[in-house]
């Protein structure tokens, strides 16, 4: 009998500890940064040619993920620019880190010629 009633400790003891480090692992998940940036362009062509490829390639290369990108409807109110894309990131440092990166500098001299930038950076909402 004494034997059984150690078992059953036993095993609820380890249920109790296994709940709670699944519990501790599943709070440490941060949710991610999106990116949103509303781009007014001055010359279209430019912009596409020049400015967006090596743009694009510096937020994968920095483990951004695309969202949405393009025109943007207005729903309501008004926006400084026409052209919208949506990035997620890990978190802000991340972003940060690809802002701040010599690639996306390098870019960023080439889309100045062609737009004027404005990005914010926008916590997800815990689901």
């Amino acid at each position: 009998m004494k034997r059984q009633f150690i078992f059953a400790l036993a095993m609820l003891v380890g249920i109790g500890i296994g709940a709670l480090g699944v519990e501790a692992l599943y709070a440490q998940v941060k949710p991610p940064i999106y990116m949103i940036a509303i781009n007014d362009v001055t010359d279209a062509e430019g912009y596409v040619r020049e400015y967006t490829p090596p743009a694009a390639a510096s937020i994968a290369a920095h483990g951004g993920v695309t969202i949405a990108r393009g025109f943007g409807t207005i729903i309501d109110g008004s926006l400084p620019g026409e052209r919208a894309i949506v990035v997620r990131w890990d978190s802000l440092e991340q972003l940060r880190a690809w802002r701040d990166s010599p690639e996306y500098m390098a870019a960023r001299k080439l889309g100045d010629k062609y737009a004027k930038f404005n990005i914010i950076a926008v916590d997800a909402v815990k689901q």
